[in-house]
C-alpha cells in the first residue's frame, strides 16, 4: 500500500471531518495531529489522511459580504473572539487568555523558571508586596491550561484561606473551596456518594492547622492533588511540635517525584540554619547537604539556582529604572490626622482616660509606700 504524503506544516489551518483544525508540531508525513480551531485542547485528534472518507484540505473562509455589514460593536466583539480563540495556540503562555490580571515583567521570572522544569519544585522568596500570590497563580494556571495538572491545593495559615480563595477566583478564574475546621463537615456532607473530596473539587484552599492533624493528614496524603502551593512555607520548617507536624506533611508530599510543589515565603532564612535547609530539602533532598558549603562554583548550589528565586523591592525598583518601566511600587505617604471627639464617644474617652490616670497615680503611690499594687475594678468607675 502506498502511503500518501501531505504538505501541511505545523500551524496550517485545515478542514477535516466537517470542521477547521490547526496542525500541531508533532504531526508526521503520514499522519496529522490536529487541534480544533474553536474548541478545547482535550478535543485534539490524530488522523491518517489516507483513511479519511473526505480528503483533508486547506481551510478556506469566505470574504465578508458588504451587503451584510454589521455595526462597530459587532466588529469589536468578533475581533476579541478571534484573538481569544487563537491565543492559546499562538502565544507562549496559554493561561493569559484565562486570567484577569496583567503580570508585570519581573513576575514572569518564576513562571519561566517553572516551565524549564519537568516537575516544578520552586521556592519563591520575594519580598512582601512583590506579588508571590500572582507568581504562584500564574504557574498553577499555566500548568492547568497546558493539561499537565487537573487538581490543585493551596496550603496556607488559617487567616489566609479566604484571601487565597478570592484571589484564585477574581484573578485566575479558578473556583476554589475553602477547607477549614469549620467548613470541612459541610463540604464532606455535600459530596456525592462514593466521590472523594479532591476529585469533586479540583481546586481547594486548605488550612494548615486543619490538615496537619493525624486524622486529616493521612486522608489528604492518600488523595492529594498533583500540584501543591504552600504559602508562608517558613512556618512549616521551624522547630516546635505543631510546626514539626507541618514539615512532616510536606516531606511526605514531596516524596512523590511527579508532584509539583511551589513554596512561598518572604523570610526563607530567619537565622535558623536548620529550618532553612529543611525548607530547601523539600525541593530536593540533596539540597540539605548544602549546609556549611559556601563555594559559589559548587554544582549543587548551581542546581539550587534553578529552583530558588528571591528579589527584594530594591532589586525591582532598580530593574524598573533600567528598563524605564513606569509601573513602580506605590509611594507610602504617612501623616497624622487629629480630630475632636464629641457626644457619647467623647464622654466615654474622657471616662477611660480618667480611670487610667487614677490607676497610674494609685500604683505610683503604693510603690512609694512599699505596698503591693492593686487594680481598681472598672465597674467602680462612674459612666
Amino acid at each position: 500500500m502506498t502511503i500518501l504524503e501531505h504538505d501541511f506544516l505545523p500551524g496550517n489551518l485545515v478542514r477535516a471531518r466537517g470542521r477547521e483544525w490547526v496542525v500541531q508540531s508533532d504531526s508526521r508525513r503520514d499522519w496529522l495531529r490536529l487541534r480544533p480551531l474553536s474548541g478545547a485542547d482535550d478535543e485534539s485528534i490524530a488522523l491518517i489522511p489516507e483513511l479519511e472518507l473526505h480528503p483533508v484540505e486547506p481551510a478556506t473562509f469566505d470574504w465578508p459580504d458588504p451587503a451584510r455589514a454589521g455595526n462597530h460593536a459587532a466588529a469589536l466583539l468578533l475581533r476579541d473572539a478571534l484573538r481569544l480563540t487563537l491565543r492559546a495556540g499562538a502565544g507562549p503562555f496559554r493561561s493569559f487568555g484565562n486570567i484577569a490580571v496583567e503580570p508585570r515583567g519581573y513576575q514572569l521570572v518564576p513562571l519561566l523558571m517553572a516551565l524549564r522544569l519537568s516537575t516544578v519544585r520552586l521556592l519563591i522568596a520575594d519580598d512582601v508586596g512583590i506579588g508571590k500570590t500572582i507568581e504562584a497563580g500564574l504557574i498553577a494556571r499555566e500548568l492547568m491550561d497546558r493539561g499537565e495538572i487537573a487538581r490543585l491545593a493551596i496550603l496556607c495559615p488559617p487567616h489566609l484561606v479566604e484571601q487565597w480563595q478570592n484571589e484564585l477566583e477574581t484573578r485566575f478564574n479558578l473556583q476554589a473551596v475553602a477547607l477549614t475546621s469549620s467548613s470541612a463537615s459541610r463540604i464532606e456532607r455535600d459530596l456525592p456518594h462514593g466521590v472523594r473530596l479532591f476529585d469533586h473539587h479540583p481546586v481547594v484552599v486548605v488550612s494548615l492547622d486543619y490538615i496537619k492533624s493525624e486524622r486529616h493528614r493521612e486522608q489528604f496524603l492518600a488523595t492529594a492533588p498533583e500540584c501543591i502551593i504552600v504559602d508562608e512555607a517558613h512556618t512549616c520548617a521551624s522547630s516546635g511540635a505543631g510546626k514539626q507536624l507541618r514539615f512532616e506533611l510536606l516531606q511526605r508530599l514531596a516524596r512523590d517525584a511527579q508532584r509539583h510543589l511551589i513554596l512561598l515565603t518572604a523570610t526563607p532564612h530567619s537565622g535558623d540554619e536548620t529550618a532553612f535547609y529543611n525548607l530547601l530539602s523539600l525541593l530536593d533532598p540533596r539540597f540539605a547537604a548544602l549546609q556549611g558549603r559556601v563555594t559559589a562554583s559548587d554544582p549543587l548550589r548551581q542546581e539550587l539556582a534553578r529552583h530558588f528565586v528571591q528579589r527584594r523591592r530594591k532589586d525591582i525598583v532598580e530593574w524598573q529604572a533600567e528598563t524605564h518601566d513606569g509601573r513602580g511600587f506605590p509611594r507610602r505617604m504617612k501623616t497624622e490626622l487629629t480630630y475632636q471627639l464629641s457626644g457619647e464617644w467623647g464622654a466615654f474617652f474622657d471616662a477611660v482616660q480618667d480611670y487610667c490616670r487614677e490607676l497610674a497615680e494609685t500604683v505610683e503611690q503604693q510603690e512609694q509606700q512599699g505596698g503591693a499594687s492593686t487594680v481598681l475594678p472598672l465597674s467602680g468607675r462612674r459612666g
